[in-house]
């Protein structure tokens, strides 16, 4: 429980600035790894490689280093200083990035992008037990939601930035310029991207370590330091009802998040050959401002189910409503009559599959111990990045390869996939639901004793 003690130290007030940096930070994230998917093409001509290998480099080189990291970052989150495991993690991953344009086949760049996803690990858990500890309950919904507007910036801005500099790199002479002689446009486009980011490491540097909310004085001070990793399971495992359908949701659910920014630039390209600086103005465009729509517009609907209604788990049942509506805008992509109708489908899709993550992220931090929120975090993002980096993409070029044997069919691949995962996303979040009450009046932090 809570101590009196520690009660001056939770009604800080909430911080804005600390919100707008951590927002800041996903966004240059989503940059780093979203960029690729622009640069599909001409990675695929340069290297002659097959759409299953461009996938390994979307999704699979990323993440494999990402989840194996995502435990170490999370136990980290809980006991050290979250401000400065981001910033170094911030400066890791941008470097790495500029690296990834000076890679001369598939192995160094799968190596340079496995570097980059193990550095980006320590983004989330840090971020999240970072905002938990900067806004109370009634307002975590509104800042997480907020913060969830970067990943759609930064993909928006990958595809916007990415198409500029790959369409002037294009005009570059660089034969005389140290390092850089022979280097292609989609090489320099990676190079710029991560010099983008190391810049935008220096508001990281303004921002102070929040006070751990409903931690004791004496234990924040050198006295606990956080709840064992044996007892933090046995607290899931006591709440498997909440944990199971949460990470299962999750998992599913992030899946479009993933598959559509992956391959919807590719299908534009192949099917009615827009140009790719085109394609990432327009998608890009309508990627920023569908997610931002869509996050904002997700805790307005929590608020007039609680205030109306008096329901409190709106956070889950918003999520079931919009992988059901992610579900609509799947079956419409298998029809795609033309670039601009793709255009519509794809923005759509982003709009309400941009509700889902801030809306359960804030569900698991409200009914988890505060010591614990780091490793919770990491499972999700293991469970939910394996998911969605390493078999969303693969799963849509297998099918694209072996099953369907036509390129241009790629958009059918993206809609089956997507389709059959919020369709098992919905019914998750449905399951959980029953946990998810339960938990609600019970206090934040308990005490688990483990058989000796």
């Amino acid at each position: 429980m809570q101590g009196p003690a520690n009660d001056e130290r939770n009604r800080q007030s909430p911080s804005w600035a600390v919100l707008a940096v951590m927002t800041l930070a996903i966004a240059v994230g989503f940059i780093d790894r979203q960029v690729i998917n622009l640069l599909i093409q001409p990675i695929k001509h340069d290297f002659g490689l097959s759409d299953l290998e461009v996938s390994l480099l979307q999704g699979s080189a990323f993440i494999v280093a990402y989840l194996l990291a995502s435990p170490v970052f999370g136990v980290w989150a809980d006991i050290s200083n979250r401000r400065n495991i981001l910033l170094g993690c911030l400066v890791v991953w941008s470097g790495f990035t500029v690296l990834c344009g000076f890679a001369t086949g598939f192995t160094s760049l799968f190596i340079a992008r496995a570097l980059v996803g193990m550095a980006e690990a320590g983004l989330t858990p840090s971020a999240f037990s970072i905002l938990s500890d900067s806004f109370d309950e009634k307002r975590l919904s509104r800042a997480l939601s907020i913060y969830n507007i970067g990943p759609y910036v930064g993909s928006g801005m990958a595809l916007l930035l990415g198409g500029a500099v790959l369409h002037e790199a294009e005009g570059w002479n660089l034969a005389a310029v140290p390092l850089l002689a022979g280097v292609r446009p989609w090489q320099m486009t990676m190079m710029v991207v991560g010099v983008v980011g190391l810049i935008c490491a220096i508001p990281l540097m303004a921002i102070r370590e929040p006070v751990r909310r409903g931690v004791p004085k004496e234990e924040e001070e050198g006295g606990k330091r956080r709840i064992p990793v044996a007892e933090a399971i046995a607290i899931m495992r006591s709440r498997a009802r909440f944990y199971v359908g949460y990470f299962g949701g999750m998992a599913l659910s992030i899946i479009p998040l993933y598959a559509f920014p992956a391959w919807i630039p590719t299908l534009a390209t192949r099917q009615y050959h827009v140009p790719l600086s085109q394609v990432g103005l327009h998608y890009g465009i309508v990627t920023i401002a569908a997610g931002t729509c869509g996050v904002l517009t997700g805790p307005w609907w929590v608020a007039i189910l609680q205030r109306r209604l008096g329901v409190r788990d709106g956070n889950l049942r918003i999520g079931i409503f919009t992988n059901l509506a992610v579900l609509v805008t799947c079956v419409l992509l298998a029809y795609r009559p033309s670039y601009m109708a793709l255009l519509a489908i794809a923005g759509t899709a982003c709009f309400f599959y941009s509700m889902t993550a801030p809306l359960a992220a804030t569900s698991a931090q409200i009914v988890t111990p505060n010591r614990m929120r780091g490793l919770v975090t990491a499972i999700y993002l293991v469970i939910a990045g394996a998911m969605g980096l390493a078999l969303s993409p693969v799963l849509v070029a297998f099918l694209t390869d072996k099953v369907f044997r036509d390129e241009v069919r790629v958009g059918d691949s993206v809609a089956l996939v997507c389709g059959v995962a919020t369709l098992g996303a919905a019914a998750m979040f449905a399951w959980c639901l029953r946990g998810y009450h339960g938990l609600l009046d019970k206090p934040i932090t308990i005490e688990v004793k483990l058989p000796s």
